[in-house]
């Protein structure tokens, strides 16, 4: 397993990082099996691992609390803060009020007296950039977690949060932590460049782009529309759709490709992100040991000039074969009154 600083920080990270996403009651519900798939990754020579509040509602930080007993000074461990946790409110966002009660819950079902990486899950447009960059800073100075970072931000909202930093003398996002696959590389036309920019670490979610870069999806198969992610998100998977054929026709050139230089599928997708150079670290979320076992084994694989160039071709840069699951969407888009003007005020005369 190789190393990378993590945005400067002086932080040392493997360039895998394991995702505790699947563990707890929305995957794994079994607390000692994921504790020995933490364990295995670890002896695998991981000392990264990522997690959340509002995964399995805290359970998932339960788990690795009590999974790195013994061995914590050897982990970076990141969690993250935003989505709401219970019910009332003021148990959600980017506000001072909520990140000082969210943090002192984390540290206590993590089992833990510091945060490595504390990360802001999503945008907040109720809350002030400066009010979140302050309450961070303040956690830092107070040794409750050692760096902080953003996740899932557009490039201007990472760009207004170094300019608001620098103006008012806080300390400022070291990471982001963004989806990105093959099928989904709509942040290589920003994110990733002003990453790069700012000196930030990047750590990227679902190289697997949902499952569709797993194998378990392909063009001319039978989909189970009934269960699982299908259920839930149909129009993502319902080949009838012109978009989803798409992204099956890829991953049909994606495992021809594979097959060519001898691995699988899926070790391609974990791979591919590593070889940009934003990227620090790639998270991957097994849900057993036996996929933490197969994307592990991917881990020495090198692509090489050729094989980036087809998988260029299969999908250029910076081209989004699809919006990722979970990803933030503006608010400029999805509320129709940030877009129309009233009835009255929509002519030109």
């Amino acid at each position: 397993m190789r190393y990378r600083i993590l945005g400067g920080t002086g932080i040392e990270v493997s360039t895998h990082c394991l995702g505790t996403m699947m563990f707890g009651a929305v995957g794994n519900p079994d607390h000692e099996e994921c504790a020995r798939i933490i364990h295995a990754a670890l002896d695998h020579g991981i000392n990264f691992v990522d997690t959340a509040d509002m995964y399995s509602a805290g359970e998932s930080e339960t788990i690795v609390g009590k999974a790195l007993k013994g061995r914590r000074d050897d982990v970076v461990l990141a969690t993250k803060v935003h989505f709401q946790m219970g019910e009332g409110r003021n148990r959600s966002g980017n506000s001072r009020r909520w990140i000082v009660r969210a943090v002192e819950d984390s540290l206590r079902r993590l089992d833990t007296d510091w945060i490595d990486l504390y990360q802001v899950h999503r945008p907040d447009h109720g809350t002030d950039v400066e009010e979140t960059l302050s309450v961070l800073g303040d956690l830092v100075r107070a040794g409750k977690i050692r760096a902080f970072g953003c996740s899932t931000f557009p490039a201007e909202e990472i760009v207004e949060a170094h300019h608001v930093a620098e103006r008012r003398a806080l300390p400022r996002f070291r990471t982001e932590q963004p989806p990105y696959s093959i099928l989904a590389r709509g942040i290589e036309s920003s994110v990733l460049p002003v990453a790069r920019r700012y000196g930030m670490g990047v750590l990227t979610w679902s190289p697997l782009a949902s499952g569709f870069l797993s194998g378990k999806y392909r063009l001319g198969s039978a989909i189970d529309m009934t269960s699982g992610r299908a259920a839930l998100t149909p129009a993502r998977f319902d080949p009838a759709i012109p978009g989803n054929v798409a992204k099956l026709e890829a991953v049909e050139q994606l495992v021809e490709l594979a097959d060519s230089i001898g691995c699988t599928l899926p070790e391609l997708a974990v791979a591919f992100p590593l070889a940009h150079p934003a990227v620090t670290s790639v998270i991957t979320g097994p849900r057993t040991m036996e996929q933490l076992e197969a994307l592990v084994k991917g881990a020495a694989l090198v692509l090489d000039d050729a094989t980036l160039d087809r998988i260029d071709e299969i999908v250029e840069p910076g081209r989004n074969l699809y919006h990722p699951d979970g990803a933030w969407r503006s608010p400029a888009l999805a509320d129709v009154t940030q877009r129309r003007r009233l009835p009255g005020d929509r002519s030109a005369g």
